[in-house]
């Protein structure tokens, strides 16, 4: 019976999570969905820099865990560049480090903790705020996972 799979660690949720070419419309695409902890490791490793290791360690998975799971990604980025698929980014088995909301009112966007529930946009003072993780289906979780550091 195979070891359970362990949640990994995503810095907070993607601000876009469709992407088309230009001028096709997207029921006429191939989609491709890319998950959120692919993502993550296309981040930390091709947009930050980080050697596999690192990255591994921040993601509180296994160096060779990663590795698979960058290249995984890499190809669905690439089949997505070359063919015009539609990509599009969806769940998985994730915590999120942190949140970013997004004001309905002026389109404001600002990052946020787990740690005490934020009520105004800070531009405007609007209450109508979009939450980012909860898109996802996060939020209460990643509130308690964030609270226990030692897990």
């Amino acid at each position: 019976m195979p070891r359970p799979k362990k949640k990994r660690l995503v810095h907070q949720p993607p601000l876009y999570t469709s992407f088309k070419p230009i001028g096709v419309r997207v029921n006429a695409l191939e989609q491709i969905s890319l998950n959120l902890d692919e993502l993550e490791a296309i981040r930390l490793t091709d947009y930050l820099g980080k050697e596999h290791s690192e990255a591994a360690d921040e993601m509180e998975i296994s160096r060779s865990t990663f590795t698979r799971l960058v290249e995984q990604a890499r190809r669905k980025v690439a089949r997505f560049l070359i063919e015009g698929k539609h990509l599009f980014i969806e769940g998985g088995d994730v915590h999120f480090r942190g949140n970013v909301l997004r004001c309905q009112h002026c389109g404001h966007m600002f990052k946020t903790g787990f740690d005490k529930p934020t009520e105004v946009c800070p531009a405007c003072g609007s209450n109508d705020l979009m939450d980012l993780a909860g898109g996802f289906g996060h939020g209460k979780c990643c509130r308690s996972f964030n609270r226990n550091p030692g897990r």
